[in-house]
């Protein structure tokens, strides 16, 4: 089994979460998280006030599929989070030896 987690961008979190059930993905933890990289943050206007934010918003998604699936859920949010530019995210797998519900 695997774990996979995903930093997207806010505004791409819809398109992951669409192709993910295709995929047979049922269950789906989602966080907002902020973070900082190669993106550098950018500036903000708050009321006629200049100022720059190093930390911007992103999600978070941790996914758990079986071996089988995972070449598919990881192409499914590949597709559904990449715009090209420079802070589409991280995809993080690790592998998940015991996996209890309670």
């Amino acid at each position: 089994m695997k774990k996979i987690t995903a930093i997207v961008k806010p505004f791409k979190l819809e398109d992951v979460l669409d192709r993910l059930p295709q995929e047979g993905v049922l269950e789906i933890l989602v966080s907002e998280v902020r973070g900082y990289g190669r993106q550098k943050g950018h500036l903000e206007m708050y009321r006629g006030q200049e100022y720059e934010m190093t930390f911007l918003p992103k999600a978070c998604l941790e996914v758990y599929c079986e071996d089988g699936a995972f070449a598919g859920v990881e192409r499914a949010i590949l597709d559904g989070a990449r715009t090209g530019r420079i802070g589409d995210g991280k995809l993080l797998i690790s592998v998940v030896e015991h996996l209890e519900a309670f």
